[in-house]
């Protein structure tokens, strides 16, 4: 088999936009964008993984144009980007032509933060955070974050009103809309970990009994549907990635669906809303989905949906993102346990993040069978 025939280097094209290969730069905060607007470095750091061979970019967590979209998280994140304003927009405009110039694809990730959002930071300080029923949730995952922001986060807010759930997801249409004007590819939306809609999704977060909630999980599925059918709106024909999750920063072993007809009715509502790309966000990719069966849960989506799916967690390393930021991860090739999977039609797409931030050149070294550099988190200090 030549490289051109492995399965993670064959293209892919959905709905016109053809991938040169299967590997995708999987999303990953840097906090590199004073302002909200992306630094210069930030220029030649996606430009270069779309020069060494990446198939699609998916960029960093941006901020839509809603004024509790952004503020200080559980470690107290600060300088994330924004999709709105002329100086942001203007930014994005030459990193996507950067991208494009080395014959590359790029989506940008559009990003509430919801619950996790600490009250009142950000730039809308006056604000207090949105979340479905006014909730956090339970806060295993926060036990390591400064004692200030934990508190801070525990605290009940006022559950969103009708009027606030259809101003979030205008503010996301607005951003989608600012994306396609600077040259975009697609949309991904960051539907996953805890954030706006994944706090609609679980049903510790969400207790409404309005049209927004419910007790089935098609029904707290309405405003995930409603944000892509808004996102498509002012799109047209380009692809909508939705990345999802079971886990939470909340808790980690939080779950949306313990079935797979539990999954397949939240799945089943944003197929039907517009979504092309399933993004399924786990801690280990191989790891399988439901007691009883070893199908993962990029396995499980593809087979439910029949879309293109992504699978992530854990490609190219030997720990999960969680336990990454002690020391070193060491490297791992497992590239070809992915390959057998995408030619088993298990998945379509493979989500690489950290491996990609500590090696620009992954990809080429999948191609020349070269091995891998670990990850280390000293490598988060700098934008390269």
């Amino acid at each position: 088999m030549t490289t051109e025939q492995r399965p993670i280097f064959r293209p892919l094209t959905v709905r016109g936009v053809t991938l040169r290969n299967r590997i995708v730069m999987s999303p990953m905060t840097r906090m590199g964008s004073p302002g909200g607007v992306p630094s210069e470095p930030m220029d030649a750091y996606y430009r270069r993984r779309a020069e060494h061979d990446v198939g699609l970019i998916v960029t960093e967590g941006i901020g839509v144009d809603h004024p509790t979209a952004l503020g200080a998280g559980s470690l107290g994140e600060a300088n994330m980007p924004e999709l709105h304003g002329e100086a942001a927009l203007a930014r994005w405009k030459d990193i996507v032509a950067g991208v494009h110039q080395a014959g590359g694809v790029i989506f940008p990730q559009l990003w509430h933060q919801g619950p996790i959002r600490t009250h009142r930071t950000g730039p809308h300080p006056d604000r207090m955070s949105s979340r479905p029923s006014g909730l956090w949730g339970p806060h295993v995952g926060v036990t390591t974050a400064p004692a200030p922001y934990i508190e801070d986060m525990l605290k009940p807010t006022e559950p969103m009103t009708d009027e606030d759930i259809v101003d979030a997801i205008a503010g996301y249409a607005r951003s989608a809309a600012n994306a396609r004007a600077v040259g975009f590819d697609g949309i991904a939306i960051h539907g996953a970990h805890g954030y706006l809609p994944d706090a609609f999704f679980w049903h510790e977060t969400n207790l409404r009994d309005d049209r927004w909630g419910g007790t089935a999980l098609r029904e707290r599925a309405t405003f995930g549907a409603e944000l892509v059918k808004a996102i498509r709106a002012e799109v047209g024909d380009v692809p909508i990635m939705f990345r999802y999750s079971q886990w939470k920063q909340q808790d980690y072993d939080g779950r949306l669906a313990q079935t797979p007809a539990e999954l397949e009715e939240l799945l089943g509502a944003l197929a039907d809303a517009g979504v092309d790309i399933f993004d399924a966000s786990t801690r280990y990719y191989h790891h399988p989905a439901f007691e009883g069966s070893p199908l993962t849960l990029a396995g499980w989506t593809r087979k439910l949906t029949g879309r293109t799916t992504m699978a992530v967690g854990g490609i190219g390393l030997a720990n999960e993102l969680k336990n990454s930021f002690a020391g070193e991860v060491g490297a791992v090739n497992n590239v070809p346990d992915v390959e057998q999977r995408i030619e088993a039609g298990e998945f379509d797409l493979v989500g690489v993040g950290r491996s990609l931030i500590a090696d620009p050149a992954w990809a080429e070294k999948v191609r020349a069978g070269e091995p891998f550099l670990p990850f280390h988190p000293r490598v988060l200090a700098s934008i390269a």
